[in-house]
């Protein structure tokens, strides 16, 4: 058994020592006492009795500060080292002035306390802070270099082994983050966190694109060094004390500036100031320890605004808890609006959700767990407003609705599924209980491909019509709190997608719906539809897409040889194709809107909001330009498919398909151009693997088009995009 550490002034009081039940009981006294909290502790000062001075080899009345940790205390950090009594002793004969550990227990520990004042008491966050203070700090983190690194605990066995590779310390760190942060909190909050578009995987991306950095040698930093945590003395010596090094750690020295900086909060104008202060003071101690800073402080920065991402947002979650109003809500939400936004960049967020999103994501995680009370919560909480077009479900009441739209915030991270346009949460809900998704659209989604007809109107036409199709069923629609549309479907998982193409019985099996989709009325959808020619109209809605993209993409598109919407006009209209009997159909057969089942229908088609009422040979080419399809595959969909159908669905579709494959691989070149420049999507797999094969995409179109790929003024453009 490890004996326990014993700091530097203990006087032989042991855990068991008839000594150690007169230390708990003043410890019991301290917690009655008013506190400070930090990350893990709640902090009381107060002065020993003259019993327990004699223990500790003190005088009576010092005054000293008693950490016990918080119950409560969120996952919000990264620690190296899990005893700071060891950090102190070390520090201490660099900064004889900060803290002493003079006795440490399980669920306890008694520091001698520092005399003075939190410099947030006298200079709060966001002001700015004096050219002297400045100095001092600066001079403060470089004595903290002065530390000798065998004074210090053993370093985690994953440390990189090189002291000076500051990359491989900045990637430690993130994957820390991920491990000490993102993952204890993922199962309470992981559901928010993916409802506000930040994936999985963000952290451990970031560590991947780290780029090499200079080299710097460590040194021991505080990691924590904002207003709280500096005490200025009231006789001035020494001006400035570091307390709470609890998050100390050992590595590059920029992190230290960078971690300061931010949590210091100082006005944007007096970053420059502090910057040239540190560097300054740092030239003397340690000059290696500048190399590369206009370089590589950035990374630490951002880095810093990334994982800060994960505790603010669990931090305001849990602020807003208790009596509820609509001011603390605001409030929360500007709040995770700024850290989303700083967290956007490094952290590659597709966007940054508005703030009625975060409201109502927010909203919805704390209703789903009861943690809010009062009257107008409730009525929040629990109301919401049928939509009059679809009456209520035998089997999935108002009840049901309500139960469904409470669990929707506690559904856990891997089955909240964040689309290119949707939210959708798999909950339990209904009598006997049963899994369905909530459905809600995203807001200010820019989609360069339009809907044309309601989801629900399409499922619910497919349902009526008796088609062996396997499409969820709409069991709700409404609007809840705050004013946000939902629909609630039948559940259609696990979410098994044919990403690699269809294996033989799953392409006979979407053929086979194909041609169901072909028996349902589409006239109760879409009337009208016989008397349009369908080639036509689809050929003038790629131009009006073509018209319709920011000037920006256009003018990238025009560099990369793909010509402009009424050059694109001329080159679609010598085409014509035969005239087929229209059919409802799906519009967006990719694979990740194809869910693997086990039955002799082998795929339920998922995500209808792009359905169409059109010739059903476009359904067909459509799928096989979106998923992998093997070249037999492709032959015997279209055999099953002509076989299947009768002859004035499919007449002439041989010398036609390639029409449509054409347009689509036109349409993709416009899409997924406009899609790489700003860079909307790109977290959906489909999108991603669509932008990823942009060359050949762009060689294809313009090949189809009859246009030669021309030599852009930049060369490294075309290199680029491939």
């Amino acid at each position: 058994m490890v004996e326990p550490f014993v700091p530097r002034g203990l006087l032989g009081v042991r855990p068991g020592d008839p000594s150690d039940a007169l230390l708990r009981r003043f410890v019991a006294v301290a917690a009655s006492t008013p506190a400070t909290s930090g990350h893990h502790n709640r902090n009381h000062v107060l002065p020993l009795t003259a019993d327990v001075a004699a223990l500790l080899g003190r005088e009576a009345g010092t005054p000293v500060t008693v950490r016990i940790p918080r119950a409560d205390a969120l996952p919000v950090v990264i620690r190296t080292w899990r005893d700071e009594a060891a950090i102190l002793d070390a520090v201490h004969a660099v900064l004889p002035h900060v803290p002493e550990c003079l006795v440490r227990r399980p669920g306890f520990a008694v520091h001698s306390h520092v005399d003075g004042v939190p410099l947030s008491a006298v200079c709060g966050n966001g002001k700015p802070v004096d050219a002297l203070l400045t100095e001092a700090l600066a001079e403060l983190l470089c004595r903290m270099t002065e530390v000798r690194r065998s004074a210090l605990p053993p370093l985690p066995a994953d440390w990189p082994s090189n002291h000076t590779d500051s990359q491989s310390f900045l990637k430690t760190l993130a994957r820390l983050a991920d491990r000490q942060i993102r993952r204890p909190g993922w199962e309470r909050f992981g559901g928010l966190f993916k409802a506000l578009g930040i994936p999985e995987d963000a952290l451990l991306g970031l560590a991947d694109r780290i780029p090499p950095m200079a080299r710097r040698p460590y040194s021991l930093l505080h990691a924590d060094l904002h207003r709280d945590n500096l005490i200025m003395s009231y006789d001035g010596s020494p001006p400035l004390v570091c307390v709470d090094w609890e998050l100390a750690t050992y590595g590059d020295p920029l992190h230290e500036l960078a971690t300061h900086l931010v949590r210091m909060r100082y006005p944007a104008f007096q970053w420059p100031e502090v910057i040239e202060a540190w560097a300054r003071a740092m030239g003397r101690y340690r000059p290696a320890a500048v190399n590369g800073l206009s370089r590589d402080l950035r990374h630490y920065l951002d880095f810093e605004r990334a994982q800060s991402v994960y505790p603010d947002i669990m931090r305001a979650a849990r602020a807003v808890q208790g009596p509820f109003t609509q001011q603390s809500l605001d409030e929360v939400t500007a709040e995770v609006g700024r850290a989303l936004e700083a967290a956007a960049e490094p952290l590659r967020l597709r966007s940054v959700p508005s703030p009625g999103e975060i409201e109502g994501a927010l909203f919805r995680w704390l209703a789903s767990r009861g943690d809010v009370s009062g009257r107008s919560w409730a009525a929040k909480a629990y109301g919401w407003r049928p939509d009059p077009r679809l009456p209520e479900r035998d089997g999935f009441p108002a009840a049901a609705v309500r139960e469904a739209l409470l669990a929707e915030g506690a559904a856990p991270a891997d089955r909240v599924f964040k689309g290119t346009a949707h939210l959708n949460s798999v909950v339990w809900a209904g009598n006997p209980g049963a899994p369905v998704v909530v459905r809600r659209k995203l807001p200010n989604v820019t989609r360069r491909e339009p809907s044309y007809l309601s989801e629900h109107t399409v499922l619910e036409a497919i349902q009526r019509s008796g088609a062996k199709v396997a499409a969820p069923r709409v069991l709700a629609l409404g609007e809840s709190y705050p004013n946000e549309p939902f629909a609630i479907h039948t559940y259609v998982g696990p979410p098994r997608h044919p990403v690699h193409g269809l294996l033989p019985h799953e392409a006979d099996a979407l053929v086979d719906q194909l041609c169901e989709l072909s028996t349902v009325d589409h006239g109760l959808v879409e009337p009208g539809a016989d008397r349009v020619d369908f080639h036509r109209w689809l050929t003038e809605q790629l131009v009006g897409l073509v018209r319709s993209l920011p000037k920006e993409s256009l003018r990238l598109a025009r560099t990369l040889g793909l010509p402009d919407d009424e050059r694109l006009r001329q080159l679609l209209s010598r085409h014509r194709l035969s005239r087929r009997e229209p059919a409802l159909l799906h519009g967006d057969l990719n694979p990740w809107n194809l869910v693997r089942r086990d039955d002799e229908l082998a795929l339920t088609l998922i995500d209808w909001e792009m359905a169409l009422v059109g010739d059903p040979l476009y359904d067909l080419v459509r799928h096989m330009h979106l998923t992998p399809t093997r070249p037999e595959i492709r032959q015997r969909m279209f055999s099953r498919w002509e076989s299947r159908l009768p002859a004035e669905y499919t007449r002439d579709w041989r010398a036609d398909w390639r029409v449509y494959r054409w347009l689509e691989i036109v349409r993709s070149a416009y899409i997924d151009l406009d899609r790489l420049r700003t860079g909307a999507g790109l977290d959906a797999p489909n999108v991603r693997r669509a932008v990823d094969s942009y060359s050949e995409t762009l060689a294809a179109a313009t090949a189809s088009l009859g246009l030669p790929l021309p030599a852009t003024a930049n060369p490294f453009l075309a290199r680029a995009l491939a």
